[in-house]
């Protein structure tokens, strides 16, 4: 399939390979044109104006709904579907009178709206959803800070912050482009997935009644319309737990049933961003993914939690609720937290020991346990089935010659590396007056900031190198927690500050590459995407940074579970573990909690599980060679962190999650492949743009005028998050 050309674009400037110098991958030499136009324009107006407004905002939508109880993302597809029509329509209206400027000719309109403008728009778009993160990670610092701690961070000490662990990372990702982005072995699946949309978008449409536009404009539509009913009309529709009414005066029947609080049995929704919270849209997920995660779903909710909870009794589960991101007293209570907290932002040993130790529910408690195995098993199970083909992809890409791409690329100007060493010294300089002037807000000392970075360069090239040729990416986020964790205990900001530059700036720089592959593929000029990319990035820190201190300051009780009205959204799930998390790690620190001191400390036999699991997996696919096939695709560090998004995701989210996506990408796509191919990515990104629309419209127009009725008040399983041991006693809750 070859990419098509505009007419009048230079056609004639087309640049081929010959058929015995083709890319090295199959999947690249299938999916990757080997052509090229470079009188292409690429600095429009157009991609400017587009790229610029889906940036910012993607980045106040997605950090809009960040803070309600069904956090959706709006990822790039949505603005990469979006922005053709829109891009068609300006350079049919745009006027194409040439100027000068700065001794060179320009245009508003150079001519028809091509593809490598639509890849500099997706680069855009990609920065404004953080990555596929949604909001920027640092964000939560802020979050914590005001909402759960009740302290104060000033606005440009936050706005700082943000930047300077984005942008910090787009550092690393110049320094190590070299090795990942130029040679061919390094092929980046997750890039090939946008190179085919972008190929599928850009072809001609004959012989179809419904245009992809018409089609997205009336699922647009529908999707806005419809959820004016769950988002306000009838919330309860968001979690149909109808075991809960059959049952309402039983507290296991509600665990049992309930959607957002328990094992979600019966559990079902009509509201898409139940849908699409915290794992994206289904329709973009392949059927397998969708199955690995269904397996390991599976093997937690409906297997390894009810024995524990309810037949062994686990860390007297039964004292807690089944289910819950909060933290707790040996005597099932809430832990009061800021009894804990000094004046310095400290812990207080005293009033700690007189609360006792912190308890987790048998849920939360497991999922660390599942975490600690799947790092591990993720560095076991790539070296084990990949390691020989990643030592073989990186040293053919010292020693082999160029690829097709490659070559081709070399036709535009190079991004010099001084650029990358002043961004990366500039944005160090800045987290360091942040660690030393402003120490008394971030805790982070110098040599922790130091430190931290360290940790991002010594990761980023090897876990790009795992990204790149497998398309997994370690997540290292924990290791960085419990080692500040163990270094600096008692000081809960210093952790979670040392976890953003550790950890998030690797993470952010493996996402800035992956973009750089999707412009190396489609041969956009270099500096053109570190523009893009550097441009995207401040724009979407600023933006997420004002919205999040706009809500933070203006929404009552905003983060506030038991404080606000029954049914309000805004409940700050992911915020609400980023929380606990900056408890556990930093302010008790991991001795008290995971160590000697603690009542989970043999939690960490997870790790050692985690690393042995797949040696077994691969002894037995070498012990068995006619089996090999299938028992290869047993990837353990997938089943094992299928289920890293509870909490805070609801059994709900996973349930509805699975189902939409079976129905699409088994179903669909094999029954009605034509369909699936020309509409299914349409049609996600019409969903989600509608649910963000109308959500954005009914918090201005509506927000002051609630409902109050039997179904605007929650899923009604108000008995689930109640513990079952007797003797306990609970506000709300029957004893036993």
């Amino acid at each position: 399939m070859e990419i098509e050309h505009h007419p009048g674009a230079g056609a004639g400037a087309a640049a081929g390979a010959d058929e015995d110098d083709v890319a090295l991958v199959e999947q690249v030499r299938l999916t990757v044109p080997t052509t090229d136009d470079p009188t292409l324009p690429v600095w429009t107006f157009r991609m400017w104006t587009i790229g610029v407004v889906s940036c910012a905002l993607l980045s106040f939508f997605n950090q809009f709904f960040a803070y309600r109880s069904e956090p959706i993302i709006i990822s790039q597809i949505t603005v990469q579907v979006a922005a053709l029509p829109v891009g068609h329509f300006m350079a049919k209206v745009l006027p194409d009178r040439k100027f000068s400027a700065f001794g060179r000719e320009w245009s508003m309109n150079p001519g028809p709206f091509n593809v490598k403008e639509h890849v500099l728009i997706c680069v855009f778009a990609n920065a404004g959803a953080a990555f596929g993160n949604g909001g920027a990670y640092a964000v939560g610092i802020v979050t914590i800070i005001k909402a759960f701690y009740r302290r104060n961070i000033s606005f440009f000490v936050g706005l700082l912050l943000v930047i300077t662990t984005q942008v910090l990372g787009y550092g690393w990702a110049g320094l190590m482009r070299k090795y990942v982005i130029e040679p061919a072995q390094m092929w980046w699946p997750q890039s090939l997935v946008q190179v085919s949309l972008l190929r599928a978008l850009h072809e001609k449409e004959q012989g179809h009644r419904m245009t992809r536009g018409k089609f997205f404009l009336i699922a647009l539509i529908c999707s806005l319309s419809w959820y004016a009913v769950p988002g306000y009309i009838f919330p309860t529709l968001t979690a149909v737990s109808w075991v809960c009414w059959a049952f309402p005066k039983s507290v296991t029947m509600q665990q049992v049933g309930s959607g957002l609080n328990g094992l979600g049995i019966g559990a079902f929704t009509l509201d898409w961003s139940v849908v699409a919270a915290f794992l994206t849209s289904p329709l973009v997920s392949p059927f397998f993914a969708i199955v690995n995660v269904y397996v390991g779903f599976v093997l937690l909710v409906y297997a390894l939690v009810p024995a524990c909870y309810w037949a062994f009794n686990l860390y007297n589960a039964g004292t807690f609720p089944i289910y819950s991101t909060d933290l707790f007293t040996g005597a099932g209570q809430l832990y009061n937290i800021t009894a804990i907290v000094n004046d310095r932002f400290e812990i207080d040993m005293g009033a700690y020991a007189q609360q006792g130790k912190i308890h987790l529910s048998l849920f939360f408690a497991i999922s660390y346990g599942l975490g600690f195995a799947a790092i591990a098993a993720t560095l076991s199970h790539v070296g084990l089935f990949y390691g020989k083909e990643i030592y073989q992809r990186f040293r053919e890409s010292y020693r082999g010659k160029p690829d097709v791409h490659t070559r081709m690329m070399r036709r535009y100007d190079d991004i010099p590396n001084w650029w990358f060493y002043l961004l990366l010294a500039v944005t160090m300089a800045v987290a360091l007056v942040l660690c030393t002037v402003f120490k008394d807000e971030v805790q982070l000392p110098w040599w922790g900031l130091l430190f931290a970075c360290a940790i991002a360069f010594i990761f980023t090239l090897p876990i790009s190198v795992i990204t790149a040729t497998t398309n997994t990416t370690p997540g290292l986020n924990v290791i960085t927690e419990y080692t500040m964790g163990l270094i600096m205990p008692g000081k809960p900001i210093a952790n979670v500050c040392f976890k953003v530059y550790g950890y998030m700036s690797m993470n952010q720089s493996v996402s800035f590459l992956n973009d750089f592959k999707l412009g190396h593929y489609m041969k956009v000029p270099p500096r053109s995407m570190f523009l893009v990319q550097l441009i995207g990035t401040v724009v979407a820190g600023t933006v997420n940074t004002i919205v999040a201190w706009w809500l933070l300051t203006t929404v009552p009780h905003i983060c506030e579970k038991a404080l606000l009205p029954v049914g309000s959204p805004w409940t700050c799930p992911g915020d609400h573990v980023f929380f606990d998390a900056s408890v556990i790690w930093g302010l008790v620190g991991p001795r008290r909690i995971f160590g000697p001191l603690g009542y989970y400390n043999a939690l960490n036999w997870c790790f050692l599980g985690g690393l042995v699991c797949p040696v077994f997996v691969w002894l037995l696919a070498r012990a068995l060679p006619a089996h090999a096939w299938w028992i290869s695709l047993i990837n353990l560090p997938v089943i094992l962190g299928a289920t890293a998004n509870m909490p805070p995701a609801s059994t709900l989210n996973y349930t509805a999650w699975c189902f939409v996506g079976t129905v699409f990408n088994f179903f669909v796509f094999r029954y009605r492949k034509g369909w699936w191919k020309r509409y299914n990515y349409v049609l996600s990104a019409a969903m989600d743009a509608g649910v963000a629309i109308m959500g954005v419209v009914i918090y201005f127009a509506l927000s002051g005028h609630p409902l109050d009725w039997w179904g605007s008040r929650g899923e009604h399983c108000d008995l689930a998050t109640c513990p079952t041991a007797k003797g306990v006693q609970v506000d709300g809750c029957p004893v036993f």
